[in-house]
């Protein structure tokens, strides 16, 4: 009787006491279940799957940096050969010593505009081509063992200026000038150039005719020897011997500020400069 009245003074088995005895054997802490004993319990490893994921993310990002530097490295690379191709386009400068002014200078002498490279020189590729014919003709005075027209020291003499005809336009409001020359020509020895002195200026036009009113001789092309400090008309057939032809040119350039061509000078009178 007395075994039995102590059984039934026995506490009652309730299910967290069950869950703490479970707990003390697996050798846990032994916290009552919640989010405490979630967050202290042994957390999931890392899958396979998880590792997989972050080997795509890394190749995928190294994948975009390597696209990156391609395209800069092409784009880099068409930005050049565009430069060169435009540097090609517009062709080397041409040497001379003449200067340029603009029509609208010319119209306007207000604008004060200095003068910029005759459109003969301005040309690109035109200018490129006229250098390399003037090269082809110095080649072939050097097969003949002559020095070109241009390059000597005095005008050639075959032809001979009868009369000039010259007609100037002042403005005297920013230094500028344009002018038209007619020479008369009488050629004495047949040739298709034409040399003449020429320093400082623009010509605008060049024409060449038989006795002002016949027909026209074609001018190939014309360019500056600023060595000599004369201008050149190539034309495209030889003039006749014995002939007469009318030289045109029109032309415009600056007053000087020096003692050289057409210049310019002041005085000061009662502190008034002149």
């Amino acid at each position: 009787m007395a075994l039995e009245e102590k059984r039934e003074k026995r506490p009652p088995v309730t299910p967290m006491m069950i869950e703490e005895e479970a707990a003390l054997r697996n050798g846990s802490r032994g916290l009552p279940p919640g989010p405490w004993a979630e967050a202290a319990g042994p957390r999931p490893r890392t899958t396979e799957r998880h590792i997989a994921v972050h080997k795509r993310l890394v190749l995928v990002f190294a994948v975009s940096i390597l696209a990156l530097l391609a395209v800069t490295m092409i784009a880099v690379l068409l930005s050049v050969r565009f430069e060169e191709c435009g540097a090609a386009a517009d062709g080397p400068p041409r040497a001379g010593g003449n200067g340029s002014l603009s029509g609208a200078a010319r119209q306007q002498p207000g604008a004060g505009l200095p003068p910029g490279r005759p459109e003969e020189e301005a040309r690109g590729g035109e200018a490129a081509e006229e250098e390399e014919e003037e090269e082809e003709d110095e080649e072939e005075w050097q097969r003949r063992r002559e020095l070109p027209p241009w390059a000597r020291p005095r005008l050639p003499r075959h032809l001979r200026p009868l009369h000039y005809n010259l007609m100037l336009s002042v403005f005297m409001e920013n230094f500028t000038f344009s002018g038209e020359v007619n020479v008369q020509l009488e050629v004495r020895n047949a040739s298709r150039y034409i040399v003449l002195h020429a320093h400082r200026m623009h010509i605008e036009a060049v024409r060449v005719a038989e006795d002002k009113l016949a027909g026209g001789v074609r001018v190939a092309r014309t360019f500056f020897y600023p060595q000599t400090q004369v201008f050149v008309v190539v034309l495209n057939r030889s003039l006749e011997v014995q002939r007469s032809y009318n030289l045109k040119i029109i032309y415009n350039a600056l007053i000087e500020n020096e003692l050289l061509g057409f210049f310019r000078s002041s005085y000061v009178l009662h502190g008034e400069r002149r």
